[in-house]
């Protein structure tokens, strides 16, 4: 269904940190995706503007006729890249302002997402994974910027990793088919690696494709207890690990495991374990020295 296949290849990428700016009109020979870290910006396409405040991205896509505006001071990583295989890609580049006429060189435009059936990306939008998002885009940068073969490669995986979650988040190109506990096996890995930050049921059953109460029930099956319950069992986990390896305080633990509050982790860890996390800690610490 794609015009060619999906190689991406990443032209240009940096960190822009900038005082209020604007760039003159243009169109695109490639893609141009920005995250908005820090400041206010407009994107004004094809006559309409879209504010684009931090946290969000803005993908602007092959010929589309725009101009960018940064309101205030702004920190927003960019990159321009292709996503799909072309073999005059080493002679395509990065358009300048007021290029508006791209006829002379529209045998290196790329194919535009949104022309395909199924495929439709807003122009700003927040992904649905905001945190995993902008930490691929800030390794993508930093891998490209290093000059050496293998980070050339780390960044074009990472660039594929962001166009993966671009067509899961807005094409009807993937079908979802959770419907065996066994599917959930994703989910130790992804609380894991966000323990230290709120994790709502709703959330993870949205990124399930399933109702709250459906992935309540297949959590159980497959994992025994209840995502609350389980969440717990984890963050008591990494709270006993931190407590055995580590010098660091309670307020940083109890920060680190998700815990509101040093209370809340003594008051947890105490009802789950019997004892508290002081005398835990001064039962199994194993601190290797210096």
């Amino acid at each position: 269904m794609f015009p060619a296949p999906l190689v991406p290849y990443i032209r240009m990428a940096d960190y822009a940190v900038r005082t209020p700016w604007q760039t003159g009109e243009r169109r695109l020979l490639d893609y141009l995706l920005i995250y908005v870290q820090e400041g206010e910006c407009t994107i004004t396409l094809d006559g309409v503007a879209y504010d684009v405040p931090p946290g969000s991205v803005c993908l602007i896509q092959p010929n589309e006729l725009h101009t960018l505006h940064g309101r205030s001071n702004t920190i927003t990583p960019f990159a321009h890249f292709d996503i799909f295989y072309h073999a005059l890609r080493h002679e395509s580049f990065v358009t300048r302002a007021y290029m508006t006429d791209l006829t002379a060189y529209r045998d290196h435009m790329q194919p535009r997402l949104n022309d395909i059936e199924g495929i439709a990306i807003p122009p700003v939008f927040v992904p649905a994974d905001v945190n995993g998002f902008r930490e691929t885009m800030i390794k993508m940068i930093g891998s490209w910027q290093q000059r050496d073969v293998l980070r050339q490669l780390m960044s074009q995986h990472y660039v594929m990793e962001l166009v993966l979650a671009l067509l899961g988040q807005f094409s009807t190109l993937a079908t979802p088919r959770i419907s065996q506990p066994e599917s959930l096996n994703w989910i130790t890995a992804y609380c894991a690696f966000h323990l230290a930050e709120p994790i709502r049921v709703a959330d993870l059953a949205a990124r399930a494709h399933l109702s709250p109460s459906h992935f309540s029930a297949l959590f159980r099956q497959r994992f025994g207890m209840s995502p609350h319950q389980y969440l717990i069992h984890l963050r008591i986990q990494r709270a006993q690990e931190l407590l055995r390896t580590t010098p660091h305080a309670l307020e940083y633990i109890a920060e680190q495991c998700g815990f509101a509050d040093v209370h809340h982790l003594a008051k947890t860890f105490k009802r789950v374990n019997g004892i508290s996390p002081g005398i835990y800690r001064s039962r199994n610490q194993r601190i290797t020295p210096d």
